[in-house]
């Protein structure tokens, strides 16, 4: 991976001056550099070779599968960790976490590019490039790994600032963080719940893996606002000021306790509503 992941999904988007130059871009297949023409196009770059958007969703799909279970791994270490009484510096967490998705990101991406028959450059190139298009299902792929990102990193790369910089940016205390933590778990329970009913009333089994993983891809689009949404309507607060005094209240054993009892009830209840354990 020749860029970031903070640049690869944050990055500011190239601009293109003529559609040649973007059907090459598209191209799924390296080609030696030379001068083009118009005429050219038609022989040169045919329909079945271009990266679609379907392609490239795909892709951020598998990669935000693949680092959730890597995050997921470390976050129950870490919460072991909390649960005896031990903590982990706010800074050192996140210097971990922050080397462990880009060590993993990287190691990741060139394996799923490949899975699709993409160059990974151009996988890159074609993202920025459906991003100027505004492609809406482009841009949710990219928004919903950007979130993901910071919220492992700590750091902001929203090209806009993020949703609700209007708002305070006073930091919660840690009575009322948790409380907004409950709110946040229970938004993303109740949105899991629902998704869940649906697979169920279609007569989809959560025994099989393939189920599991549709699952989990349909929440992982939707637990964001969902967790947004809570916040914002019941304490009109914004997902990055939960995330700040989350990382404020860090070395507080208390706090740290308290929220692993929320994260162990939310997998007790997602366990209830019939999903093997993550």
């Amino acid at each position: 991976m020749k860029t970031s992941a903070a640049l690869l999904v944050g990055g500011s988007v190239t601009a293109v001056s003529a559609m040649f130059l973007a059907a090459k871009m598209f191209s799924s297949k390296s080609s030696e550099k030379k001068d083009l023409t118009l005429e050219d196009i038609d022989d040169e770059y045919d329909e079945s070779e271009m990266i679609t958007p379907d392609e490239v969703c795909k892709i951020f799909d598998d990669l935000f599968m693949h680092m959730q279970g890597v995050i997921s791994q470390i976050g129950m270490q870490v919460q072991q960790l909390q649960m005896q009484g031990q903590t982990i510096p706010d800074q050192q967490l996140r210097k971990l976490l922050k080397q462990e998705f880009d060590r993993n990101l990287t190691a990741k991406q060139p394996e799923v590019c490949e899975k699709y028959g993409i160059d990974e450059d151009c996988f890159e190139e074609a993202t920025k490039e459906f991003l100027k298009l505004e492609n809406e299902s482009v841009k949710k792929a990219v928004t919903r790994f950007q979130k993901f990102y910071e919220n492992v990193s700590g750091e902001s790369i929203s090209s806009d600032g993020g949703k609700g910089e209007g708002k305070s940016k006073e930091l919660l205390s840690s009575e009322k963080l948790l409380e907004a933590a409950e709110i946040y778990f229970n938004a993303l329970t109740d949105s899991m719940g629902e998704i869940v009913q649906k697979f169920k009333e279609k007569g989809m089994s959560l025994n099989d893996p393939a189920i599991v993983q549709q699952l989990q891809m349909q929440f992982a689009a939707v637990a964001n606002e969902a967790g947004e949404k809570a916040l914002d309507e019941k304490m009109g607060i914004s997902t990055s000021v939960f995330q700040a005094s989350i990382q404020k209240h860090a070395n507080d054993p208390q706090v740290g306790r308290a929220l692993a009892m929320l994260q162990m009830k939310q997998q007790q209840d997602l366990m209830a509503l019939g999903l093997p354990a993550m």
